[in-house]
């Protein structure tokens, strides 16, 4: 194996599981994500960049393939194997759809207790009462926790390069 298929095989094995997750909340073709995949290794390796954020530019480079391939369906409709029967997707979506991944993420990466305590105030929506007697914890375990959790997760969400220019 040379050096580029070892790094194209690294590239794949390091990230091709959260792209196929990423742009299978796209589209339910299963043909088209791991062909999107793929495409998106490739321009990633062919470009090698160099950069801190390596998950992120390929979700930034997978939501150009995937709106190129749409573009090129727009254009020549008798083409196939992009599933023609799924609705087109909007640039907004995908930019909500990389919120979400890059958030899930992020949200992994921090403990158990400050990921339930953000989840319950700015996922769920609850008070910080209602998030104590949800979580079983005093009031001010919740506001403690809120703060230190919101801390964790602008560290991590700054590790991954997000907020960036």
């Amino acid at each position: 194996m040379s050096l580029d298929d070892e790094a194209v095989a690294r590239l794949y094995r390091e990230h091709a599981t959260a792209l196929r997750r990423f742009v299978r909340a796209a589209t339910s073709n299963a043909d088209q994500v791991e062909d999107v995949v793929q495409e998106t290794i490739l321009r990633v390796w062919k470009r090698g960049p160099e950069t801190e954020n390596m998950r992120g530019y390929l979700y930034q480079t997978a939501r150009h393939v995937i709106i190129d391939g749409y573009r090129r369906r727009s254009r020549r409709p008798e083409e196939t194997g992009w599933g023609e029967d799924e609705p087109a997707i909007e640039e907004d979506q995908f930019d909500r759809l990389l919120l979400r991944v890059v958030m899930e993420e992020a949200l992994a990466r921090i403990s158990t207790d400050h990921r339930n305590i953000i989840l319950a105030l700015h996922y769920q929506r609850l008070t910080a009462a209602e998030a104590a007697q949800s979580l079983g914890i005093p009031l001010g375990t919740v506001k403690s926790r809120a703060f230190y959790a919101a801390k964790a997760l602008r560290s991590v969400l700054d590790e991954m390069g997000v907020g960036q220019s």
